[in-house]
C-alpha cells in the first residue's frame, strides 16, 4: 500500500536526521513508528518495553569519565570474586 503524508518542515528535518544517524530509509522509519504506535494501542508492549531493563547502566550512579581506563576496577566492583575461590598464580614461562 502506498500512503502519501504531508509533514511539517520541522518533523521532516528530524525524520531525515534520524534516518541518517541510523542508516535507514524514511519509509522504514515510518513503518517502525506506526507498528509501535499500533502495538501500544492494542496494549502490546513494544520491543523497547520488553528489553528496557536490559539497556543502560544497572546502577543508579553510572561511571563517569574514561571507563576503559578503569575497566579492571569496574569489573571487580560489579563482579567480585567468589569467597571460596583462590587466585591462581601466573603460569611460569
Amino acid at each position: 500500500m502506498t500512503l502519501t503524508v504531508r509533514l511539517p518542515p520541522r518533523v521532516e528535518q528530524e525524520l531525515a536526521e534520524y534516518c541518517v544517524m541510523r542508516r535507514m530509509t524514511k519509509s522504514e522509519a515510518v513503518k517502525r513508528a506506526l507498528e509501535e504506535l499500533l502495538a501500544a494501542k492494542a496494549g502490546k508492549p513494544s520491543a523497547y518495553d520488553l528489553g528496557k531493563d536490559l539497556f543502560g547502566p544497572h546502577t543508579d550512579a553510572a561511571p563517569t569519565g574514561d571507563s576503559a581506563r578503569h575497566s579492571k576496577r569496574l569489573l571487580r566492583e560489579h563482579f567480585p570474586p567468589k569467597k571460596d575461590s583462590k587466585r591462581r598464580a601466573p603460569a611460569a614461562k
